[in-house]
């Protein structure tokens, strides 16, 4: 047998052994005294997303900050919630939400009379009259959250734009900047829930 082949089977019959007494049976012990001692407190942390990944170009501008209430809280959730649905990153949430605080700070909308910016409607403001779906659909937070993330994929590179960017490429707003303002807090609210 070669040299090299010899210390490998060696090597793993060792391991075998070596694993056998630290893993053997439990009945072996069966007999043996508890060990008292103190309890040991173990900090559990659910894994919060990169910072990194949330925001990898850190953010443009100066930044808006809006307390957010359960109705708003509830509705980001649907977003992160649909994000994870379509099988993208935790990006594409930040740039989700930070588009819907720009367009309706986390409120679904229905039609706002006179105020309202032609048909826009719902958490992205999308307009039936523009293809992204009737009312009812557009009103549907995750369906909302859906249709946006499936005109971000399909900007080329996307993951790697500043947010701003990659939000007006979508949603192609009168006020193109505006989306830049929101990312630090969207990127707080996926931190938050991400994996709630």
């Amino acid at each position: 047998m070669n040299t090299m082949l010899r210390k490998s089977v060696l090597g793993i019959a060792g391991l075998a052994f070596t694993g056998g007494i630290f893993a053997g049976p439990i009945a072996a012990h069966a007999d043996a005294r508890p060990v008292e001692g103190k309890p040991v407190a173990v900090a559990v942390q659910a894994d919060k997303p990169d910072t990194a990944k949330l925001i990898p170009h850190g953010v443009q501008g100066a930044q808006s900050k809006i307390t957010l209430n359960d109705e708003q809280t509830t509705n980001a959730k649907a977003i992160i919630a649909a994000t994870k649905k379509a099988g993208l990153p935790e990006r594409a949430a930040v740039i989700s939400i930070a588009t819907s605080l720009q367009e309706s700070k986390l409120e679904n909308l229905g039609h706002l009379g006179d105020k309202n910016d032609h048909d826009s409607l719902g958490l992205f403001q999308q307009r039936p009259s523009s293809g992204w779906g009737t009312p009812e659909q557009i009103t549907d937070p995750e369906y909302s959250t859906l249709a946006f993330e499936k005109g971000l994929k399909q900007v080329d590179g996307w993951q790697d734009m500043p947010l701003t960017e990659a939000a007006q490429t979508v949603q192609v707003s009168a006020y193109p900047d505006a989306y830049a303002q929101w990312e630090q807090q969207a990127a707080d609210i996926v931190a938050q829930h991400w994996n709630s």
